[in-house]
């Protein structure tokens, strides 16, 4: 029995496949009767089939090796297509991940969209994104993950406009689906040029691959960038960071899987590729300006935002930043638990935005107050998701980042001020948040606000318990990570001093947060310099802006001038060819006599005109011949 559940976990990810097409009938408003509820009782009951599926699997695959399961897909001449799925404890474990947070969230959705009319569609989408995120975690197929990111994007675009009967929740899907298909499409042109060098290439061989590879350095810098490509606008990083804050237009439960999860899967596939970063310097490089460009400019916009979910879904591109900067040098393993810490304390944070949301009917920040002691079970989830998101002791994240400074990994200074930088700003903002929702005095749409009710409680207070018990994971369960012995010859000042300084940065950053004066109101400040600032980061550097001046614009001008040549000059030649015709036959139809003399003369001077266009610069040689011929 353990072997069938072993082998057959590949079919893990199909239950929330068959979940969602057996609430078709729901979905799509054939059966009205019984409400959208049987819809959403199905999603539940095969999530949690492929939940308790995966943890038998997860337990088993520690006591084996890695398998790999081959399922041949196309083979037609030299063209061997085929789908890999690798069974490993870190792949299953990511399945894991991912199934428990799906759960919970549906659960949460049972609450949070208790009247919505089209429960029944939410709960159809939310099954193909469980699905096409658990084949992610298993898939060891580039092909195989291409196709389902491609998944993962129509999913994020169908659940970002759920509600679309709002024009901006309308544009919100739109310009996530775009963003996303501006880093698959140069993902997808990557991942042709590698097929051309490594035929059948799975993950598990890149690295067997890129230690043999015959690429040469400039072929394999654009490779590496390619690649990079896509996780960038997956994982909202810079430059293709502004659809996720764009995407908390839709439902906060579909929120909650994407600033967790669904973001999390580019930076899964990023993590696997990572061997090919290895070829060129000039990706790695990229990746580390991108991952700290990302990280330091989110962090700054965060503390500007005044909308909840704003306020903390930019906090999701800070530290997948951090995942970046760990693939570009190397550091893969500190990368898989960054998402891994991450991923549930943003899930906490998120439900708790949820709650917030539901009671008061509200996002803004500035208009709430004094909730800790009418939502005790939210307050406390909050501070636990906040304390699991930064370097505090005894928190997951703490531990996450103290296995990357114990001197295990070659750690330059430049990183811990990056680590300390985003853990000052990050205190900072939650703290900021934390004094203007639950703290002071109770506001006009704060007053009547209750604790939410069971179906949203009860993943609230399971993510508590997860979230204090996720420090075991790189503590004790970390075998099949990094090794846990000191380099001998790494005495760098980042490793010396690196959790000092981090520990003391969150302590400050929640210092600063609790002493700044807090205005609960769109008051501006009357300085200038405050003003710009402010504006700079509640607008997102202005990069939409900059868009606007430059891509689009460039995008615009070119589209007008194709129309144009293609009106004018395509269109025009068209045009002429047919009035030539037309007039050309009106024409020809007086020459019609009935006289075959007229006939053969026509024929004759028409021959003797195009033998006079065919040997028009031949006529001197002929008469030449001619000539001497007769003499």
């Amino acid at each position: 029995m353990n072997d069938f559940l072993l082998q057959s976990s590949w079919f893990i990810p199909f239950y929330g496949l068959i979940g969602s097409l057996l609430s078709l009938p729901w979905s799509l408003g054939i059966i009205r009767r019984t409400g959208p509820r049987p819809a959403a009782y199905i999603n539940l009951l095969m999530t949690t089939i492929a939940f308790i599926h995966g943890t038998v699997a997860f337990r088993l695959i520690w006591q084996r090796q890695t398998e790999q399961l081959v399922f041949n897909w196309l083979k037609v001449a030299d063209l061997d297509l085929s789908l890999t799925m690798q069974l490993s404890p870190v792949s299953l474990g990511a399945l894991e991940l991912i199934t428990m947070i799906s759960l919970l969230a549906q659960i949460y959705a049972l609450g949070y969209m208790e009247k919505d009319w089209s429960l029944g569609r939410f709960y159809g989408l939310m099954g193909i994104f469980e699905a096409s995120l658990g084949a992610i975690a298993l898939s060891d197929s580039l092909l195989l993950s291409y196709g389902l990111l491609e998944i993962l994007t129509l999913s994020t675009y169908l659940l970002v406009g759920f509600w679309y009967a709002q024009p901006l929740v309308v544009t919100a899907a739109r310009d996530a689906f775009l963003t996303k298909r501006v880093g698959d499409i140069i993902l997808l042109m990557g991942l042709v040029a590698l097929s051309s060098y490594g035929e059948g290439l799975t993950f598990s061989q890149l690295e067997t691959w890129a230690n043999s590879s015959p690429v040469d350095t400039v072929t394999a810098a654009w490779l590496g960038l390619s690649l990079i490509a896509g996780p960038t606008g997956k994982c909202a990083q810079f430059p293709l960071n502004l659809w996720l804050d764009e995407a908390m237009e839709g439902p906060n439960p579909a929120g909650i899987m994407r600033n967790s999860i669904v973001v999390s899967a580019g930076a899964y596939v990023l993590i696997k590729l990572q061997p090919i970063f290895t070829l060129s310097p000039v990706s790695s490089t990229t990746l580390i300006i991108l991952g700290s460009v990302t990280a330091i400019g989110a962090s700054l916009i965060a503390l500007a935002q005044i909308d909840i979910k704003r306020a903390l879904c930019h906090s999701t591109s800070v530290y997948l930043g951090l995942v970046f900067i760990a693939v570009g040098l190397g550091h893969v393993d500190i990368a898989f638990l960054l998402l891994f810490s991450h991923a549930i304390a943003k899930a906490l944070l998120f439900m708790c935005a949820g709650s917030i949301i539901l009671t008061t009917s509200n996002q803004n920040i500035t208009e709430m107050g004094g909730l800790w002691s009418r939502m005790p079970a939210t307050t406390m989830a909050f501070l636990v998701g906040s304390m699991g998101l930064l370097g505090l002791l005894p928190m997951g994240m703490f531990w996450t980042i103290q296995r990357w400074l114990n001197g295990s990994w070659n750690v330059p200074t430049w990183l811990l001020g990056i680590l300390c930088f985003v853990n000052v700003l990050c205190a900072l903002n939650l703290t900021r948040i934390f004094r203007l929702v639950f703290l002071g005095q109770h506001q006009s749409k704060t007053r009547r606000t209750p604790e939410v009710a069971w179906p949203m409680a009860f993943p609230i207070v399971t993510l508590i318990l997860i979230t204090l018990l996720a420090p075991l994971v790189p503590i004790r369960w970390s075998l099949w990570l990094s090794p846990t012995t000191p380099l001998t010859d790494n005495t760098s000042f980042a490793v010396e001093w690196g959790m000092h300084l981090l520990v003391i940065s969150g302590i400050i950053g929640c210092l600063i947060g609790a002493m700044i004066t807090l205005t609960r109101s769109a008051a501006r400040p009357t300085q200038f310099y405050w003003r710009f600032f402010q504006d700079l980061f509640a607008y997102d550097f202005y990069l939409d802006r900059v868009y606007a001046f430059t891509v689009v614009a460039a995008v615009g001008n070119i589209s007008r001038l194709a129309a144009w040549f293609d009106r004018y000059i395509v269109d025009g030649a068209v045009n002429l060819v047919s009035l030539a015709t037309i007039f050309s036959g009106n024409a020809l139809k007086y020459n019609v006599s009935g006289q075959s003399q007229f006939y053969v003369f026509t024929i004759l001077m028409g021959i003797s005109l195009l033998m006079w266009f065919v040997l028009n610069g031949q006529w001197s040689i002929i008469i030449n011949y001619w000539s001497s011929f007769m003499a």
